[in-house]
């Protein structure tokens, strides 16, 4: 059996150059797997015309050192990164370097280290660093090149194969770790193309130069089916604006200042490089104002501007061609990115942001209802306001709509719980109402002006407490808003109490609130999630 003990610049090079046609194969399905709903470029294509440049930038190294060609791809990579995954490959290709620097060869154990650099350096050059993307799958192969050697790590190859055995198994969970994805039922795009790199380097290593001729790179497949991809439906969508990217070539640039500079300007922000050439990529409103503050910073080359909103547009054309046939859609209205997330993550088809002083109108509600695939709808409005106006809608369609009536949101998350996929409409309508029903809610907030109101004497500002839509309670903090309303619970028939957190909420209050909690009452589950909500500090589920 082949044993490889060394690689020295030479083999480096061609076993980066056999990955690049390795990714070629591939490239095209790799696109495919772009779902995401701003789309960023061809994933598939970004990688591998970065991989190019990296590859042509190696054959130009001063020599054949490990070092000099590890410097020339991370150069090349830098040179020619396309897209949000090709600056991340850059990144990768970079922590290699840097750990390469003034070897002439390296060894398994000095691969494993240079993995763990790669992996590093990927995370440090985004603002927001995401898992379930090919951030993920580099730090799961670091370590697992890091837990070969530790056993037996003389040999490259058997590193290698651990390499993209880990890189396979991180590429099928990106699904479990990113909701979009999830939905889709697809894997991560860049993952896949990391993956594929790397599995072309240990073919390369294992002498398979000719059976890739004839072979092609597998695709990799996540274990859960695709869904239908729930949407943000408003009125006035946000726009998209556009993705920016472009190379900076100057002297004493700092990447650093460029970065705090450019954090507010737009999302998706990565800024890489060194004192000479940095690569610079933001999605952006104003692309005309990013370009304007690095005109003063030095040269700009390989600019690139892209319409993320017609793209957007083709990607929803898309998504609603392979949609696929569910019978019945469920619409919800809710306000605040964590509960949005709650709702969604539990199989709601579309989400209308709204909630109190916030009420979507008929037209809102309906253009929700003609956008989802269904035919039959169930309608959560999750506040009393906005029963009215879903009520309305039956009439402005050809579908088939329910209205189970929720006036809060924890009626609304314990019907979408009730939800059976093979039950009919009917049957589904019956079993969120009454597990709409069973559920109690309580919501915490501050009076906007005193007043005397059930015999409460209430100040502005004060916190008071609702229970099922009553006004019940008032003090002077929430923690004892929030004991009151429980009190007036009988809580031995209770199992679960869930506390959804505002926007407003401080972080220290919320510990504390659910610290007492559960002080109070160790027989209960206690759960505490983010909900992000406006004007409510806190929603609590009691079930």
């Amino acid at each position: 059996m082949k044993q490889v003990n060394t690689i020295g610049g030479q083999d480096l090079r061609e076993m980066f150059a056999a990955a690049a046609g390795w990714l070629e194969k591939s490239s095209s399905e790799i696109d495919a797997l772009n779902v995401f709903p701003v789309p960023d470029g061809d994933t598939g294509t970004n990688m591998l015309l970065t991989m190019r440049s990296t590859i042509e930038e190696a054959y130009r190294a001063p020599d054949n050192s490990a070092a000099a060609v590890a410097q020339a791809m991370a150069k090349g990579a830098l040179m020619g990164a396309r897209g949000n995954s090709g600056v991340i490959l850059s990144q990768i290709l970079r922590g290699l370097a840097q750990s390469l620097a003034e070897k002439e060869t390296f060894t398994a154990v000095e691969l494993a280290s240079a993995l763990q650099q790669s992996a590093a350096m990927a995370y440090n050059g985004l603002s927001n660093p995401v898992e379930g993307t090919m951030l993920t799958v580099i730090k799961d192969v670091a370590a697992a090149a890091q837990a070969q050697v530790a056993g037996d790590g003389d040999d490259l190859i058997p590193v290698m194969e651990a390499v993209v055995d880990a890189a396979s198994e991180s590429v099928a969970n990106t699904p479990n770790l990113l909701r979009v994805l999830r939905e889709a039922g697809v894997v991560d795009a860049g993952g896949q193309g990391l993956y594929t790199i790397l599995e072309g380097a240990l073919r390369y290593l294992r002498g398979e130069m000719e059976q890739m001729r004839f072979r092609k790179p597998q695709i990799i497949v996540g274990d859960i089916h695709a869904t239908k991809l729930p949407e943000m439906i408003a009125a006035d969508e946000i726009p998209y604006g556009y993705c920016t990217e472009f190379l900076l070539k100057g002297e004493k640039i700092d990447t650093g200042k460029i970065k705090k500079k450019l954090e507010k300007k737009g999302e998706s922000l990565i800024v890489v490089g060194d004192e000479a050439a940095v690569r610079i990529h933001i999605h952006t409103l104003d692309p005309g104002e990013v370009l304007a503050y690095t005109a003063d910073l030095g040269t700009m080359h390989q600019v690139s501007i892209r319409n993320m909103d017609e793209q957007h547009q083709d990607y929803l054309e898309m998504q609603r061609e392979k949609a696929p046939a569910v019978d019945t859609g469920i619409i919800v209205v809710v306000a605040g990115d964590g509960l949005t997330e709650v709702f969604t993550s539990l199989g709601a088809s579309a989400v209308v942001p709204g909630g109190q002083t916030m009420n979507p109108s008929t037209k809102d509600l309906l253009q929700a209802v003609e956008r989802v695939a269904s035919d039959k709808i169930i309608m959560l409005p999750n506040n009393k306001n906005i029963v009215a106006a879903a009520n309305q809608v039956q009439s402005l369609t050809e579908k088939t709509i329910e209205v189970v009536p929720t006036k809060t949101i924890p009626q609304g998350v314990a019907a979408l719980l009730a939800f059976d996929y093979e039950a009919n409409l009917e049957t589904n309508t019956q079993l969120m109402q009454k597990a709409a029903a069973a559920v109690r809610s309580i919501e915490i907030t501050r009076a906007v002006r005193a007043t005397r109101l059930g015999g409460l004497e209430i100040k502005k500002k004060q916190p008071i407490g609702f229970l099922e839509g009553d006004l019940v309670a008032v003090g002077n903090s929430t923690t004892d808003v929030l004991d009151q309303v429980l009190a007036r619970l009988d809580l031995e028939k209770a199992e679960v109490i869930t506390v959804y957190c505002g926007a407003d909420a401080e972080t220290d209050e919320a510990e504390q609130v659910s610290g007492s909690i559960r002080e109070k009452y160790p027989q209960l589950q206690i759960e505490v999630i983010q909900g992000g909500q406006p004007h409510y500090d806190y929603i609590v589920s009691v079930e």
